[in-house]
């Protein structure tokens, strides 16, 4: 119910200021998109700039040459989300208790998060408490469609669409979501490196120190979706900030593990074990036949481990943000279309040309898509572009 009341309220906001939910009324698709890659056209914005993170230079340092480049933005989308709680409680109250209250409540953050945090925060000249509710929403907005394939050969592939900013702000001039728009150009990758060695690659947001998309090159890659639940993360800050701190943040979980797992078989042990201030689909590839599985976790245990199985024709995962054996909220079938145009491509046929041409569908590629990430964990490839989802496109 949480998420149909969530996306309810969706529909009827696009409805109301655009018209374009009656134009095209879900469920809506588009045929299976062809010859999308390599990237050009409406529905791409650009390519993404690289960034190294040295891990090597204390956690207060890593970010300043990331944020001496960005902080402007990162200060336009901070006083956008601090406006948007103003609009809701007008005497500025929330945002005061953020400045002043919110670092004390938490307590301390696991390291090197706090510090890396407290270097942003110096760096963009932005209250250490505004640039931890930065992070922490991320914990609850992140609706995405993530895949794994597996061809003929054995080879892995991993993709995914990153689906940002529902609920935060519809921009009626131009029908796009305001937080999804100012995300784009805060979009990066990231080469973590340790004695000048990639130790992981990954695609974020600049401001932001855990991870929701990446890999290890030759292991492993990692993908995190939101899941809708009524015990989610809202709960997991509470008992946080109340002192019950025995539970991880779901975006330092995936960088605790793409930072210093060795395996996909370490990975997927953490993910599944480890107990999570939200409930969340972890979406693990490896480098060998039949490694690849979707996590689906509640906050205190794994609910379900569905993995790859390319002997008994389950030569791909499909994970938006709906549990595999539930329907998907019809307003927002995005795994309907993703399921139909791999079944259409077929095993044989397995690319990134044809993995793009997949996340470049419409619904699969929607109103809310900040960036396209694609990755061979085998063959070290990794690379993500900004997309842009041209009318007519459904909402989210």
């Amino acid at each position: 119910m949480l998420a149909q009341s969530r996306l309810i309220t969706v529909v009827l906001v696009v409805a109301a200021v655009t018209g374009s939910v009656a134009q095209h009324a879900p469920p809506w698709t588009e045929d299976c998109r062809k010859s999308t890659y390599p990237p050009s056209g409406p529905t791409y914005r650009g390519p993404i700039p690289w960034y190294t993170i040295d891990l090597d230079l204390p956690p207060y340092k890593r970010w300043h040459e990331l944020m001496t480049d960005k902080a402007p933005m990162i200060r336009t989308i901070v006083n956008s989300l601090k406006d948007l709680v103003n609009a809701f409680v007008p005497s500025g109250k929330v945002m005061k208790m953020v400045d002043e209250k919110l670092p004390g409540l938490l307590g301390n953050l696991p390291e090197p998060y706090e510090e890396e945090m407290k270097g942003i925060a110096d760096v963009t000249e932005i209250p250490l408490g505004e640039i931890i509710s930065f992070n922490i929403f991320y914990e609850l907005f992140t609706i995405c469609t993530s895949i794994i394939t597996e061809d003929k050969e054995g080879h892995l592939l991993h993709g995914r669409n990153m689906d940002f900013g529902v609920f935060l702000g519809w921009n009626t001039n131009n029908n796009t979501w305001v937080i999804t728009e100012q995300l784009k150009p805060l979009t990066v990758n990231l080469d973590f490196q340790r004695n000048k060695k990639t130790v992981f690659k990954a695609s974020s947001f600049a401001g932001y120190v855990g991870m929701l998309t990446g890999f290890k090159p030759g292991l492993f890659s990692l993908t995190l979706n939101e899941r809708f639940n009524i015990n989610g993360g809202y709960l997991g800050i509470l008992e946080w900030i109340l002192g019950k701190k025995d539970a991880m943040w779901i975006g330092f979980i995936t960088r605790l593990v793409l930072e210093n797992s060795t395996s996909y078989e370490e990975a997927r042990n953490i993910l599944t074990k480890t107990k999570l201030m939200a409930p969340a689909y972890f979406i693990l590839g490896g480098n060998q036949s039949g490694e690849g599985c979707v996590i689906t976790r509640s906050r205190k245990e794994s609910l379900d481990v569905y993995e790859l199985n390319p002997k008994q024709g389950r030569w791909y995962v499909v994970q938006t943000n709906y549990d595999r054996w539930k329907n998907p909220f019809f307003l927002d079938d995005r795994r309907t279309p993703a399921k139909m145009c791999l079944n259409r491509t077929t095993q044989e046929k397995l690319s990134f040309t044809t993995l793009y041409d997949v996340l470049s569908t419409k619904p699969v590629l929607n109103k809310l898509t900040v960036f396209t990430t694609l990755m061979d964990v085998t063959k070290g490839q990794y690379e993500a572009y900004l997309r842009d989802c041209p009318e007519p496109c459904i909402g989210w």
